[in-house]
């Protein structure tokens, strides 16, 4: 009773307030406690000498992602990205294969070249598990690095793409072929995301015609063999 009271006596500006203030946190409450208790996924590799050297995508349960590619002099600069619902799903459903590595020991233990190093790490609500390996011979975790190398690769030709459409106009076919190249591998986890890119360079008369066909073709290849929507991204098998 001593609240009620107290709210009636506020003066009619404070109390409108008071209300407004009430009503933002009820619409934002529950969404914003979801995302601070989201769960989140990390997958790292750290290649001195390689291009890109150093490679971080960070994978919410249900909400952001970001990824981070660079050489290892460069600062870090992570950018945010869509990933779908079904590529989160498998992400974490790889992850739970493996105890969201908790006391995970992946790697092999055997004297064999530097293949970079890998690490995953799951976070939530201050729980963390990491592991580290070099190469390994586990199934779901070959498999969940292939769903992270596979969005760093599709978004890697997206930013080409991008960037040569701006600035390199004579490159855009050049990074076509290298985008038909990937495709073809199958191991891009959500390729209709660079549709509209490709869209614009198939509709850009700027561009050599060979570039706009082969722009067309993709694009259609795309459309005609997305899968359902939510269907789960299948992983490729396992690279030596």
């Amino acid at each position: 009773m001593s609240l009620f009271r107290d709210v009636t006596r506020l003066s009619p500006r404070h109390f409108r307030f008071v209300l407004f203030a009430s009503s933002i946190f009820l619409l934002i409450g529950p969404s914003f406690l979801r995302a601070a208790d989201d769960a989140t996924i990390t997958y790292r590799r750290v290649f001195k000498g390689s291009n890109p050297e150093f490679i971080e995508i960070k994978i919410g349960q249900t909400n952001s992602a970001t990824y981070d590619i660079r050489q290892l002099s460069d600062d870090a600069d992570p950018q945010s990205f869509d990933v779908g619902g079904a590529v989160r799903a498998k992400i974490f459903e790889l992850a739970g294969e493996l105890h969201n590595f908790e006391g995970a020991d992946l790697d092999i233990h055997r004297r064999i070249a530097d293949l970079g190093e890998k690490t995953f790490r799951y976070e939530k609500s201050g729980q963390v598990h990491e592991t580290r390996y070099n190469y390994t011979l586990n199934r779901s975790a070959s498999q969940l690095a292939l769903v992270f190398e596979g969005l760093v690769q599709q978004q890697h030709d997206l930013m080409t793409l991008e960037q040569k459409l701006r600035y390199d106009r004579l490159g855009v076919n050049d990074a076509l072929h290298q985008f038909e190249n990937d495709l073809a591998q199958r191991t891009l986890p959500e390729p209709e995301r660079l549709l509209p890119v490709l869209d614009r360079i198939a509709a850009d008369s700027r561009l050599v015609e060979v570039a706009r066909q082969l722009a067309r073709a993709l694009a259609e290849r795309i459309r005609t063999s997305a899968p359902p929507e939510n269907a789960a991204p299948q992983s490729g098998s396992p690279r030596p």
